[in-house]
């Protein structure tokens, strides 16, 4: 099997770690998704590194490369390096920073584009110490030598330029693609109410980096009568929950773990909180914006200035109401507390219940997709 030539049919690999739940593999299947109307110009085939339970469901047409990465950086190298040998992508396009270091390798070794897309911030999203120190440095060496690198928020782009030589000429801005049209389809499917009466929802990996137990406190600060729906899975789910009955609130603050579909619990929901100390783009602040419900979100690095405020996150002056939502300086339980009883005061929640959805329709699927393409096929036709 040889690699496409010009004019021919072209050979696009798909990366990602797995399909386990997350926003970035929620935006990579309806990626693929929407590009079906390309496949008869591009084969197109998807790697998923390792083995874990696919939460997200990929097209019967998509060819799909099981591998066994077992969450380690030495073996997903050779794993995707291994197929892009066997299976030789004419380009590679890679979401998340192992599958994006081992696919910029991969890329380098069998000479075809390599395009991958950091999710977070890269400079918060590692922890200090020598784990931490080795990640970034990897990522100084592979992000820079790929063909190019597309960061969902300006936020992102910047902290590529700045911490990790990543040039500017290499980066795109393509913000990640929302389906309003389906998730409001989706929530008006039938679903009982996890809690009594009015409630505000969270929609979060339960991990040190989302800060769920900050809501938790505020939430205990706020003398607001609102119950507490977490949705979520992960590691710090026994801490959150000890946390959650040292301030008494074990009546009031439910978490379901993960739901396959969240849409009609957010969608029924008084308010939706964040309190994440970082991230790529918050695909579940648009989601609750689609759905007409008014939002609270730290502004953290990157993107919920950007959505909310149309500002840069370090032009926002601490605790901001902007157009589409309030932004709460991170870390600040007293500063959420009082964005809890903002966003619930019934003319101002209101007032952005109905500026929501339209700001949710600009970050369209077929948007994101048509941007996505272009980089694509500009990276090819510079091959060729």
């Amino acid at each position: 099997m040889t690699s496409a030539t010009a004019g021919s049919r072209r050979r696009v690999l798909f990366v990602i770690n797995s399909l386990a739940g997350g926003g970035a593999e929620r935006v990579m299947t309806s990626l693929i998704a929407a590009s079906e109307d390309r496949r008869d110009r591009f084969d197109m085939a998807l790697a998923l590194i390792d083995q874990e339970p696919r939460h997200y469901p990929v097209p019967d047409w998509l060819e799909v490369h099981q591998l066994d990465g077992r969450m380690s950086l030495p073996r997903s190298i050779g794993q995707v390096e291994r197929l892009a040998r066997r299976w030789k992508p004419d380009l590679s396009l890679s979401f998340l920073t192992r599958a994006n270091i081992a696919t910029t390798i991969a890329s380098l070794l069998h000479r075809h584009p390599g395009i991958i897309s950091e999710r977070a911030n890269t400079t918060g999203h590692f922890k200090p110490g020598p784990s931490g120190r080795v990640a970034k440095g990897l990522i100084r060496a592979t992000y820079p030598r790929a063909a190019r690198v597309v960061a969902p928020s300006a936020g992102i782009a910047e902290d590529l330029a700045d911490a990790f030589g990543v040039a500017e000429r290499r980066i795109v801005t393509i913000a990640n693609p929302v389906d309003a049209a389906r998730i409001r389809a989706l929530a008006r499917e039938p679903a009982t109410p996890p809690v009594a009466g009015r409630y505000a929802v969270a929609v979060a990996r339960l991990a040190p980096s989302k800060n769920v137990g900050l809501l938790v406190d505020a939430l205990a600060a706020s003398g607001s009568d609102l119950s507490l729906v977490i949705l979520g899975q992960g590691p710090e789910r026994a801490r959150i929950e000890a946390r959650v009955a040292g301030h008494g609130l074990s009546d009031r603050v439910v978490m379901p773990g993960f739901v396959a579909n969240p849409y009609p619990i957010v969608a029924g929901a008084a308010c939706y909180l964040s309190a994440s100390n970082g991230e790529g783009f918050p695909n579940g602040l648009v989601e609750a914006l689609a759905l007409g419900v008014p939002a609270a979100m730290a502004n953290c690095a990157s993107g919920p200035s950007e959505i909310l405020a149309d500002m840069r996150r370090q032009d926002v002056p601490g605790l901001h109401e902007g157009r589409y939502g309030i932004l709460v300086p991170p870390n600040d339980v007293d500063a959420m507390a009082r964005a809890i009883a903002m966003v619930s005061e019934p003319a101002r929640a209101e007032t952005l219940a109905a500026a929501g959805p339209s700001r949710a329709d600009e970050y369209s699927v077929k948007a994101a997709t048509d941007r996505y393409w272009q980089v694509i096929e500009a990276a090819l036709d510079r091959r060729h």
